[in-house]
């Protein structure tokens, strides 16, 4: 079937040409066709750290399983990280994160996974939660309410929805995928939110971003430590003093 835009040439368009004429005259469409096909495969690409995710809204439900046994049901939806299954680095973390004080922030939570299930291992916290993503936040709530756990989840981009708060911990699987003038303005800021003592604790592949990480809490904090190695993943720690 013919696409609505192509052009299509008759014999008035072609009898003064040459061969040579012709042959050129259908690559260059073709080329032309080409590119737009390019075009439109570039724009249905879409990383998940934006605000409005334009990908059409599908919904999955993942269980996780830790291993003590517990088991949570989180929906999860497109458009925001974590999909299809729960990656790796978000287990190291819940399996290896060191609660310390009460008043812990999760930032770029996605659809929540983080936060809600400390808070429901720890009930004795106070979980805080935000992502810039308006459908990670939308699903944040759900899935909170789902699980039957109370959290403070706000949409804005890293600390803003933070701006007078300060936390005993800060967490987060952060999007590398989002450039690292992002996660080292994330690193900068918790510096700033965090009380006198209190720790920020970042996940990520050591070998994919994770060292370089590592590098910038040691800069801005003064020190830094890896709490957990495992299967290339690295669970970082840097204390406030």
């Amino acid at each position: 079937m013919r696409e609505k835009n192509e052009r299509i040439f008759g014999p008035e368009d072609l009898k003064d040409l040459s061969p040579e004429q012709v042959i050129e005259l259908y690559e260059s469409q073709n080329n032309e066709e080409k590119k737009e096909i390019k075009k439109k495969s570039i724009n249905k690409f879409q990383h998940y750290y934006i605000e409005n995710p334009e990908t059409e809204l599908t919904v999955r439900t993942l269980t996780l399983t830790l291993k003590n046994g517990h088991t949570y049901l989180f929906k999860a939806p497109s458009g925001v990280y974590g999909k299809k299954e729960i990656d790796k680095a978000t287990m190291v973390l819940l399996e290896n994160v060191e609660i310390e004080g009460k008043k812990i922030l999760d930032i770029g939570c996605g659809y929540g996974i983080i936060g809600i299930t400390l808070k429901k291992e720890y009930p004795d916290i106070e979980i805080y939660m935000s992502d810039i993503n308006k459908r990670a936040v939308e699903f944040s709530k759900i899935n909170a309410k789902d699980n039957n756990i109370f959290a403070d989840i706000r949409q804005g981009y890293l600390f803003e929805p933070w701006e007078n708060e300060e936390f005993d911990q800060i967490i987060s699987n952060p999007p590398i995928v989002a450039g690292k003038k992002v996660w080292m303005k994330l690193i900068e800021d918790a510096f700033v939110h965090l009380k006198n003592g209190g720790t920020l604790q970042l996940v990520a592949f050591h070998n994919k971003g994770g060292s370089r990480i590592k590098d910038y809490m040691k800069k801005v904090f003064g020190n830094v430590n890896e709490i957990v190695k495992k299967g290339g993943i690295r669970l970082y720690k840097s204390v406030k003093v």
